[in-house]
């Protein structure tokens, strides 16, 4: 559209707040944008000076615009951004997200299941969320499954059902995990009050919860109930490590908002932290691309609506980096200089950096291109391809190595939601076998990492590769067995060469698809293992060679060896040294010892 023709139409333009439309040739809304005064507004893109090509271009491809009256300002910042979210125009600002977020579902039913769920239906049941990663909401059910009591079963608990008698209490009512709604004992008021428990959890409140289960020890106390009370003595323990881990200010600071802006060039990025009594609930970093000449002022205000839109937040407060042109109702915008506050936004911003340093590594690595669905995919597909019980979103793995029967060591590492978990990658040395035996070398490190995990609770993986075939495996089940996990986990054997793969008593062995992803998984965790391995192995050979050969020598401790290595860098140059150059560092009578040492290794 030119400016001609442009001003044939100025005067038609609403002079009230709104919002309004371009449209190209082929009616496709190509840009929204918010105005206080529409005229004005849509008037400055035809009678500026071009700033950028972006904006010129844009203006010469709008064919028709239309407008939105609204009542408020804050009516046009809201339709402005829920257009843009609906039809992504080609000139607004991008925001890059996969837009479905996992939740927590407490169904509308006698006794409400409480699950994972990435589908939100209007089926009068409650989602609490949406949160911003599928594997801390698995972590998330796991705590509370461990300190809230609440079915798993998908029984149909009506009251006519339960006084029948239909059903009977499961494993889980013997494991401790579930109450026994289903024979009716545990009461509905009970079990609504895990239920609350539950909610208060999930936003950081855990005062009411400590105080309840508090309550629930006197009782017991004062019946002589010792051992229960003991029960929720620990899981107040558990509940203060938890909030030791989740508080980052001092509770004061309340129900608010943080968000930080990082730029660069036509990429911005933005992240969230959403705070509940001092507490870190939520977390999420946005990618947004700019299109025109938006400021960082105008990219956060964007961003801030959308990101309190889809998690839904009811916060008051809203602390952010600078002023921004946001608009809603008993809202409040802190722009903090110092104190709890500050430091909540310098920790956005440490967020939000990491963010852009872990994406630049990721595309070298090139694995961004893979969205959280998409990974889930993957995880699905090798649950389906190995018959798994459950989703493998933590799997280990293992791999010894030696050289020539010396420096025997063993690697694991740890991937959790298809993605290497560093923190938690481990190396052994091998301690009770001498020589080459990869058998019993992988027997030893497989019970060490598993009686460690079982003597300390913690969870187990869904899936196990032991890298070796059907030995290692064997070796590895030997292990399993003594500490009677068989069936809490799966392993599974990976040949070296054909890619194999091998189930404990199985004769044959299973044969993935060579291009399937879940096979290129497991030969991502199979290579990743090797990596480490190696790595540490190498360490330890570059560490260990000279002293393995000197302490060999009797009367040459590791004193004398370090000394003679500190003077001759080398064995051999230790064997090309003179007899007066040894003596000289070691004295006479060590140095007949280490002469006849070394000339029986030449």
């Amino acid at each position: 559209m030119t400016q001609k023709e442009f001003s044939a139409i100025s005067s038609t333009i609403p002079t009230q707040p709104g919002i309004y439309k371009y449209y190209n040739a082929a009616n496709e809304l190509i840009y929204v944008g918010k105005a206080k005064h529409l005229r004005k507004r849509v008037s400055s893109y035809f009678n500026k000076m071009k700033t950028s090509y972006k904006t010129a271009e844009l203006v010469n491809r709008i064919i028709k615009i239309e407008f939105t009256i609204v009542n408020t300002d804050q009516d046009a910042f809201l339709l402005e951004n829920s257009l843009i979210k609906e039809h992504q125009p080609l000139f607004n600002i991008n925001l890059k997200d996969d837009k479905t977020y996992p939740y927590i579902v407490v169904k509308n039913e006698a006794f409400p299941r409480v699950f994972l769920t990435r589908r939100k239906i209007k089926d009068g049941s409650q989602y609490l969320g949406p949160f911003t990663s599928v594997g801390k909401v698995r972590d998330l059910l796991n705590f509370i499954k461990q300190n809230i009591q609440l079915r798993t079963c998908k029984l149909n608990l009506t009251q006519a059902n339960i006084e029948k008698g239909k059903f009977k209490v499961c494993l889980e009512y013997h494991l401790g995990n579930c109450k026994g709604p289903c024979e009716a004992l545990q009461t509905l008021e009970d079990y609504t009050e895990g239920i609350a428990q539950l909610k208060d959890l999930l936003k950081g409140n855990l005062n009411p919860v400590i105080n309840n289960y508090k309550n629930k020890i006197k009782e017991h106390a004062l019946n002589m109930e010792f051992e229960k009370a003991a029960i929720y003595q620990h899981k107040i323990e558990h509940l203060k490590l938890y909030e030791s881990k989740s508080a980052v200010v001092n509770t004061n600071t309340g129900t608010v908002d943080v968000f930080t802006i990082l730029e660069e060039g036509d990429t911005a990025y933005v992240n969230y932290l959403a705070v509940s009594n001092g507490s870190i609930i939520q977390t999420k970093t946005i990618t947004l691309q700019k299109k025109l000449e938006e400021n960082a002022a105008e990219i956060l205000a964007f961003a801030v609506a959308q990101l309190r839109q889809v998690f839904e937040s009811d916060a008051r407060e809203i602390i952010l980096p600078f002023e921004i042109d946001y608009i809603e109702p008993n809202t409040i915008i802190t722009v903090p200089k110092a104190g709890d506050k500050k430091k909540l936004l310098d920790l956005s911003q440490k967020n939000v950096n990491y963010f852009k340093a872990e994406l630049h590594a990721k595309k070298l690595l090139k694995l961004e291109d893979k969205t959280s669905d998409e990974k889930d995919a993957v995880l699905l597909q090798l649950q389906q391809n190995l018959q798994l019980k459950e989703l493998p979103v933590h799997i280990e793995c293992f791999d010894n190595s030696n050289f020539q029967g010396s420096y025997p060591v063993a690697a694991m590492v740890y991937f959790k939601n298809g993605e290497p978990s560093n923190k938690d990658y481990r190396h052994y040395n091998i301690k009770t076998v001498d020589g080459i035996n990869d058998f019993a070398s992988m027997a030893e490190v497989v019970y060490r990492r598993y009686k460690r995990l079982t003597d300390e609770g913690t969870t187990l993986p869904q899936l196990v590769i032991i890298d070796g075939g059907k030995g290692q495996l064997s070796s590895a089940m030997e292990s399993i067995d003594k500490l009677n996990l068989r069936g809490k986990m799966t392993l599974v054997g990976l040949a070296k060469n054909k890619e194999e793969i091998f189930f404990d008593g199985d004769t044959e062995s299973l044969l993935l698809p060579w291009d399937s992803e879940s096979l290129k998984l497991i030969r991502r965790i199979r290579d990743e293992v090797h990596r480490f391995g190696i790595t540490f192995h190498r360490n330890k050979r570059s560490k260990g060679t000279f002293k393995n050969e000197l302490e060999d020598i009797k009367g040459i401790g590791k004193q004398t060896a370090d000394l003679l290595l500190k003077e001759f860098r080398s064995v051999k140059r230790i064997k090309e040294a003179s007899d007066a150059a040894i003596e000289k560092v070691v004295g006479k009578s060590k140095l007949k010892m280490i002469r006849e040492q070394l000339k029986s290794t030449i």
